[in-house]
């Protein structure tokens, strides 16, 4: 039976990950009208890159990013109101992006 090979957290991109999750996570629940499986799809991304804050930050640094992406998802609903659904996501993921690169990516 082959063995799954799972890439090495200190090797994924974070930025890319986090953009993923609050991206894809807002386009899968829009797109087929179950918010739950948005959910789904933000929260997978979100353990992934955890695991790899984890691995190349410290546990000030990745509780400071893990409650950045969830306070990105809690933010972009009041937002929306405000901008519009489509730049308030951009928004909150340019930010949490931005974030990850800069405090643990580029580390």
């Amino acid at each position: 039976m082959p063995m799954i090979d799972i890439k090495n957290p200190k090797n994924v991109s974070t930025a890319t990950v986090t953009a993923f999750g609050l991206l894809g996570g807002w386009i899968t629940a829009r797109e087929t009208g179950i918010r739950p499986l948005g959910g789904v799809v933000l929260a997978a991304a979100g353990v992934w890159a955890g695991r790899s804050w984890a691995k190349k930050t410290n546990p000030l640094t990745t509780a400071a990013l893990s409650a950045l992406y969830v306070g990105a998802f809690g933010a972009s609903h009041p937002l929306a109101k405000k901008i519009g659904s489509w730049p308030a996501v951009l928004a909150v993921t340019a930010v949490t992006s931005i974030a990850s690169y800069l405090h643990s990516d580029r580390k």
